[in-house]
């Protein structure tokens, strides 16, 4: 059991929540325009989850998952306060207004920079909300790949182990250079928005750490 304080209950990290719970985990979520809304979604969750405020969320957490708009992620990490040493997973992604990457840096490593002092990773944010939900806890033979990346070693077992937990297959994908092909919008020589396996992945992990185009993209039955 971890302690999971999401910064965001919207769609991805609702379902990482529930997935979480379903999981055995604890769950604090925070960050919602309606804290009523946000207190609803708690209780629907069960004992395992309650409401707070970003910082709730983040005080005690072993893990804390920032799942909010582009636009708002600094506002968030305003309310969240210190994440010196917090092990954070970054699952958004570019769109919409506010600053963003220079030419040739990852959107990972930009949020990275806005994290002084986080164990910063990156994950869930390839697949939809509702597809990640459908294929949870599918077999290990069909199991639906979560990519990983970050410049922290044991930051990225830790969530490996979490992503495993929630019944997913954890891909190191490499560091934060590398995370471009995980990155929106969902285009070709991209994992971004596209299902993958084991074997399809690990061909994946090969080409990005050879420096080569990434193999095309899988279709599976």
């Amino acid at each position: 059991m971890v302690k999971i304080g999401i910064i965001g209950a919207g769609h991805i990290g609702g379902n990482v929540a529930r997935q979480a719970v379903r999981a055995g985990h604890e769950v604090v979520v925070s960050f919602s325009r309606d804290p009523e809304t946000l207190r609803a979604f708690a209780a629907d969750l069960g004992e395992r989850a309650v409401a707070g405020t970003p910082r709730e969320a983040v005080t005690g957490a072993e893990l804390t998952v920032l799942s909010v708009p582009w636009g708002v992620i600094d506002a968030a990490l305003e309310q969240a306060g210190t994440l010196d040493g917090a092990l954070v997973v970054d699952t958004t992604n570019q769109f919409g207004p506010g600053p963003g990457p220079e030419a040739g840096q990852t959107a990972a490593a930009f949020n990275a920079a806005r994290l002084p002092g986080a164990r910063y990773t990156k994950s869930f944010n390839t697949l939809t909300a509702g597809f990640q939900a459908q294929v949870a806890d599918r077999p290990l033979e069909t199991r639906v790949v979560q990519w990983i990346c970050g410049d922290d070693p044991a930051a990225k077992a830790v969530v490996a182990d979490f992503v495993d937990s929630l019944g997913y297959l954890p891909i190191d994908l490499g560091g934060l250079a590398d995370c471009a092909v995980m990155e929106s919008p969902r285009r070709p020589g991209a994992v971004y928005g596209e299902e993958y396996r084991r074997a399809d992945a690990e061909g994946v992990v090969a080409a990005v750490r050879a420096g080569r185009p990434i193999p095309p993209t899988p279709a599976y039955e």
